[in-house]
């Protein structure tokens, strides 16, 4: 087997450790783009590994987030990450320590496009570490979701164009970001509050922030929309339903969604779009 057919094994492997629930979507890609948004999600979730280290000094998260945004800009070398990352072996997570392997899982012809949506993530995680996380009006609220999440809705609109030319609205596919991102802050909205982090701008209530991931999931469900791929579809329409219904279960009081519910909501939509 060549390197880049193991690391691919490798990466479909850490992909399922390291995300179950985005493992369900990605499984419905054809190869290509299989492995190409495997790579994408693994090298964003590198870096956020690191924005989310709980033992991490907020000035070694910055710095090392703008180390790497910087290497991600000029072709990451494999050597140089490594030095850089090594004295932190300790704390950081081998999807981190692994970074080039994701890249070089990623179609060399794409590669260009995921490197720099991840550079991009690196240095707002960066900036917003150094913030404290402080958000003060729903113009930061914007701000960290779309550097979070917003950007990755907008990489998968590139992917899909480059793949076979489906055509998708940039603002709408910021918009399906954000929402899977508010529901996530709003799902995590006591363990973040233990740890003194809260994402809600001033003068916000809870209510607030359901009707801000209400609005954005609003704007996913018109990109879906203009998607005729049936797979790419599939993708997209897995984490937006799920979504939806742990806004539902989180407006209720329940903490979040059983397995059970999860795989239900799986099944019906492959029903619905005829895809096995």
């Amino acid at each position: 087997m060549s390197k880049v057919a193991n690391l691919q094994k490798e990466s479909l492997a850490m992909l399922k450790q390291t995300s179950r629930t985005f493992f369900i979507p990605i499984s419905f890609l054809d190869p290509v783009l299989k492995k190409t948004v495997g790579s994408a999600y693994l090298c964003m979730r590198a870096i956020d590994e690191i924005e989310d280290h709980p033992e991490l000094p907020a000035e070694v998260k910055a710095s090392l987030l703008r180390s790497i945004q910087h290497m991600l800009e000029t072709d990451i070398d494999e050597t140089e990450y490594a030095a850089l990352v090594a004295p932190y072996a300790d704390y950081l997570p081998s999807v981190t320590m692994r970074l080039p392997d994701w890249v070089e899982v990623c179609p060399p012809e794409i590669r260009g496009k995921v490197l720099e949506s991840t550079a991009i993530m690196a240095g707002g995680m960066a900036k917003w570490v150094e913030k404290d996380w402080v958000i003060h009006t729903r113009e930061d609220l914007d701000d960290y979701t779309y550097y979070v999440a917003g950007l990755v809705g907008v990489m998968l609109s590139d992917l899909w164009k480059w793949h076979d030319g489906t055509e998708t609205d940039t603002e709408l596919a910021i918009g399906f970001g954000r929402g899977l991102q508010a529901v996530n802050m709003l799902r995590n909205y006591d363990e973040d509050y233990e740890r003194g982090v809260t994402f809600v701008p001033d003068g916000w209530t809870r209510d607030d922030m359901f009707s801000y991931a209400r609005e954005n999931l609003s704007q996913a469900d018109q990109y879906v929309k203009s998607i005729k791929n049936k797979r790419i579809l599939m993708f997209c329409k897995v984490p937006l339903a799920l979504a939806h219904s742990t806004l539902k279960a989180l407006k209720s009081g329940k903490e979040k969604m059983s397995r059970q519910e999860v795989e239900g909501i799986v099944e019906q939509l492959k029903e619905e779009e005829h895809l096995s």
